[in-house]
């Protein structure tokens, strides 16, 4: 399984960011992060139709997830960015759907670094 994320940047408190993440295969996606200092967290899931999504509450209502398999691509959209939302972000893959916890996935791509100012 190969995953490619990208879409990190800088960005200021209040702005809107996307972030993608390139797949192959058949797979439940998620997205972790890891801010400095601090153990990778769990923000959102999303089934392999697109029809099932969950998020961690610190997100929820201001991050979206989906994916588009027609393009292998998983998307990302955050708004209302946070200097607290400052981390590496991961995606990951795996045949359970609904799970959170990190060592159900046992797919992960590089990170890529988002960076909010305040």
């Amino acid at each position: 399984v190969q995953l490619q994320a990208s879409g990190g940047g800088l960005v200021q408190a209040g702005d809107s960011l996307r972030l993608s993440c390139g797949f192959s295969g058949r797979y439940v996606m998620g997205w972790f992060r890891q801010a400095p200092g601090k153990e990778r967290e769990f923000v959102a899931g999303i089934s392999w139709t697109g029809a099932t999504t969950y998020y961690a509450d610190s997100v929820k209502a201001r991050f979206t997830i989906s994916r588009d398999n027609a393009k292998n691509t998983v998307y990302l959209q955050m708004s209302t960015l946070k200097p607290e939302d400052t981390a590496v972000y991961y995606c990951a893959a795996t045949s359970k759907i609904g799970t959170q916890s990190l060592s159900d996935y046992p797919y992960w791509g590089q990170g890529t670094l988002v960076t909010v100012s305040s």
